[in-house]
C-alpha cells in the first residue's frame, strides 16, 4: 500500500465533517481511504493514448433558450384584485411608524 493515511488525517478529515469517531471506525477509515487511494493509482497506469478526452459521456449540446417574455405586463389586471391601490401600487397597512 504506497499511500498512508495517518491518524492525524483522519482526526483532521473528522472534524471538517463533524463527525465523532471511535477508535475501530478511524482504523476503518484509515484502510478505506487506502484502498481508494490504491485504486486511483491503479486507473492512473490505464494506457489512455487512443482514448479521446470527453467531458460527458453522451454528446451535449447547448439546451439555452432565448430569454423571450411570453405572458407581457399583466400588472394592471393584477391590481384590479387589490382592495385598494395608488400609482399603479398596492395599498398595504402601515408596518412601523
Amino acid at each position: 500500500m504506497a499511500n498512508q493515511i495517518t491518524d492525524e488525517t483522519i482526526d483532521y478529515v473528522g472534524i471538517l465533517a463533524k463527525l465523532e469517531l471511535s477508535d475501530e471506525e478511524k482504523q476503518q477509515a484509515k484502510k478505506d481511504k487506502g484502498n481508494m487511494l490504491d485504486y486511483i493509482d491503479q486507473l492512473g497506469e490505464l494506457d489512455t493514448t487512443d482514448v479521446e478526452p470527453m467531458s460527458h459521456v453522451f454528446p451535449a449540446e447547448n439546451v439555452f433558450r432565448e430569454d423571450v417574455v411570453t405572458n407581457g405586463d399583466e400588472s394592471l389586471r393584477i391590481l384590479q384584485n387589490a382592495p385598494e391601490e395608488k400609482d399603479n401600487m398596492f395599498v398595504v397597512p402601515r408596518t412601523f411608524d
